[in-house]
């Protein structure tokens, strides 16, 4: 199949969902590309020896929130201010000032990424070892988070070159770096896991190599990509020295993105605390992280299109076409609760099965895994709305509601009901389950309310002051 990414004309006026999906599918494929590689991981650790692969795989799960809460710190105000500055500025035909910021920005991201490496490096061990009691787990996850900060700058500028590309319109070429390198890791994985040949077997260790060499070949590829030149967007070196105008600008678009999106890491670092606190911590983290993949799977979808909203509504909102931005969001929002709402059938019968596929020998993780995904299928539907609302509010350059929405949901529902209902009501690991799950339907339900506030309709896009320093 070959893709053709949509002009800004037919991003401006070409009809909304077709041209929704042509941008979102390579997007799609990109995503799954990644869900699969996570699903290699949890497969080839769940053949690790019967009481070292359950420790390897919650040592992952409990280490994935620490690696996303500073990853999403630095890609929240770099990738938040590329969708909207590079699609507005694009939609309002000013392709010099799309290029500047993206420079910018990949500054801005680099110093960044170097700076948090060393602090995650060195603040990791006694974090997890504050997070879980069991030693295991924490030796694991230990081993695992070291070498995945030693690549951190890796894992986050192929995030700001897929943010600004997809700003553009552009979501082929991130699906054919990011894919590539996703399909490199998962080739890696079973070798550095298992141990293959001469290669000895490394468990949770390999795992993390495999990551932060297939990123480091997905980062040089980019680079040499933009060096050259990709469309409007290139990598100048007159333009990489740091602007305040520009700085400040990327930073007050970026920081709420920044906040909200690292807030809501941390909340997922204390949501792996109580699960951890449960009566069998390694069991209910081993059968959380598979199910939890599993539905990382389905949301590959809703993803894929929230990209596409993203980028239609920034445009739109640039060019000026309110009336079309106002479409766009109707349509957007109607598709993704009903992709959701149909996905959730679907997963509901099977989900014992799917959680057997990657830890066939251990009944206790399936059961776990089960129960899990029961109760949060339950909820998906109302994650339409949701999604939608950080979609639109990312395109527009307004990152204050994502922010209060995301602390919203973990802080004020998720991890409070979880606590009640699984630790103060007796209910274990299935009352936590659906604490997470109620904590989607409530936030639900005030995105939608805030999606049809308006609140999202104004640009962030101006020119004059910027305009000199394109030049």
């Amino acid at each position: 199949m070959r893709f053709r990414s949509p002009s800004t004309q037919e991003i401006l006026s070409g009809p909304a969902l077709p041209t929704m999906t042509r941008i979102g599918l390579p997007a799609v494929l990109g995503s799954l590309l990644f869900t699969l590689y996570n699903l290699a991981d949890a497969f080839w650790i769940g053949r690790l020896p019967a009481g070292s692969g359950a420790e390897a795989m919650a040592g992952i799960q409990v280490s994935w929130p620490i690696i996303w809460f500073l990853i999403s710190f630095i890609s929240g105000f770099a990738g938040a201010a590329a969708s909207a500055l590079v699609a507005q500025y694009i939609g309002a035909g000013k392709p010099g000032e799309a290029n500047f910021a993206l420079n910018q920005l990949f500054t801005l991201s680099l110093g960044a990424s170097v700076l948090f490496a060393g602090l995650g490096y060195v603040c990791s061990p006694p974090l997890l070892r504050l997070l879980v009691g069991r030693t295991g787990v924490a030796e694991a996850a230990a081993l695992y988070i070291k070498i995945i900060f030693l690549g951190l700058p890796t894992m986050v500028l192929p995030g700001l070159f897929y943010s600004a590309l997809a700003a553009t319109g552009d979501t082929v070429t991130p699906l054919l770096v990011m894919g590539t390198g996703t399909v490199l890791n998962m080739a890696l994985d079973a070798p550095l896991v298992l141990g293959w040949g001469p290669i000895p077997r490394m468990g949770i260790v390999g795992a993390a190599y495999a990551t932060v060499a297939s990123q480091g070949i997905s980062t040089l590829v980019f680079l040499a990509l933009f060096v050259r030149g990709k469309g409007v967007l290139k990598i100048v070196r007159s333009r990489l020295r740091p602007r305040a105008a520009w700085i400040a600008k990327g930073l007050r678009i970026g920081i709420p993105a920044a906040l909200g999106q690292s807030s809501m890491a941390f909340g997922f670092v204390v949501m792996t605390a109580v699960i951890g606190r449960l009566p069998d911590a390694a069991t209910a983290l081993a059968g959380y992280g598979i199910g939890d993949r599993i539905l990382g799977m389905l949301f590959i979808l809703t993803d894929g299109l929230g990209v596409g909203l993203t980028t239609m509504v920034g445009q739109a909102l640039g060019a000026g076409k309110f009336a079309r931005a106002r479409e766009l969001v109707r349509k957007g929002i109607t598709l993704l609760v009903g992709v959701l709402a149909l996905e959730a059938a679907f997963l509901w019968p099977l989900r014992r099965m799917l959680v057997a596929v990657f830890m066939p020998s251990r009944p206790d993780v399936i059961n776990m895994g089960a129960s899990f995904i029961g109760a949060f299928a339950v909820s998906m539907p109302f994650l339409g709305t949701f999604f939608a609302a950080m979609s639109i509010y990312r395109g527009a350059g307004h990152n204050l509601p994502t922010m209060l929405l995301g602390f919203l949901r973990l802080w004020l529902l998720r991890i409070p009901l979880s606590w009640l209902f699984g630790f103060t009501l007796g209910l274990g690991a299935s009352g936590v389950w659906w604490g997470m799950s109620l904590s989607n339907v409530v936030s639900g339900l005030i995105a939608l309310a805030l999606l049809l506030s308006g609140s999202w309709q104004k640009t962030v896009v101006e020119g004059p002051a910027e305009q000199r320093f394109a030049q």
